[in-house]
């Protein structure tokens, strides 16, 4: 009787440690993207004339999986701009790149420092697709 009891108190045990396994988090595995562009403009040292502005290629994104405090991925934008994050679970995201910062240009302020540029986002579904608003950057 008693080694009953424990087999069926291990089978409970065991059964409730697979399932909890089995749980979701933040990050790559999903079937789920997140996708934006980055969008520049490049002023003089001054920041009073506009010398040039398109979409930034060849510049770093990461990704922050959840309540993680690093970046779970980083990637480079393509020739128009362009990146994306495939392959997540549902949950909850935070993209960002960074830029120069403007108040320290504009100010005078040696050196010059480079901003973040955040988004927070959330996959409420399976094969969600989101895109996020264009990152606005000084470069």
């Amino acid at each position: 009787m008693k080694n009953k009891l424990f087999l069926n108190t291990v089978f409970f045990i065991f059964t409730l440690i697979l399932f909890q396994s089995c749980r979701k988090v933040p990050g790559i595995g999903g079937e789920a993207r997140i996708y934006g562009k980055i969008y520049y403009k490049h002023y003089n040292s001054t920041f009073t004339i506009l010398i040039n502005e398109g979409y930034l290629s060849d510049s770093y994104v990461y990704i922050v999986y959840g309540d993680n405090i690093n970046y779970g991925q980083r990637i480079k934008t393509n020739y128009k701009g362009e990146f994306e994050f495939k392959y997540l679970y549902e949950g909850k995201y935070t993209v960002y790149t960074y830029g120069l910062d403007s108040l320290a240009m504009t100010s005078g302020q040696l050196p010059i420092t480079e901003n973040a540029a955040i988004q927070s986002i959330d996959i409420t579904q399976r094969k969600e697709q989101k895109q996020l608003e264009d990152f606005n950057v000084f470069k």
